[in-house]
């Protein structure tokens, strides 16, 4: 899955459904917290930071760009990391990642 926006944009926000490894969506109710982590092309965590839960029951969750998230453009690589209530924690996708790309703006 691939999500572009240009630089310096904080808008839209990245929202998704955590899906298992059938294609249905987890349910996170209870969860401790979810955390959206991202990296540049060189390895370097650049994001690590509380995403919101917008419908625990369907999985949907959702992160707020901050104006530094964006700065750079790029291709970069995302992903949602659930912790739940027990302790355990789970990462979406647990295959692959999400394909940021943040296009250069003209001005």
């Amino acid at each position: 899955m691939a999500f572009n926006l240009k630089q310096n944009d904080t808008s839209p926000s990245i929202q998704t459904t955590l899906l298992d490894g059938n294609g249905l969506a987890v349910d996170i109710t209870g969860n401790l917290g979810v955390t959206f982590h991202m990296r540049n092309a060189a390895g370097t965590v650049i994001i690590d930071t509380a995403a919101t839960v917008v419908t625990a029951g369907s999985g949907i969750v959702r992160y707020d760009w901050d104006a530094a998230d964006t700065a750079a453009a790029g291709t970069f690589q995302a992903e949602f990391e659930v912790t739940y209530s027990d302790g355990k924690i789970e990462t979406f996708p647990n295959a692959s990642y999400i394909e940021v790309i943040i296009t250069d703006d003209i001005a």
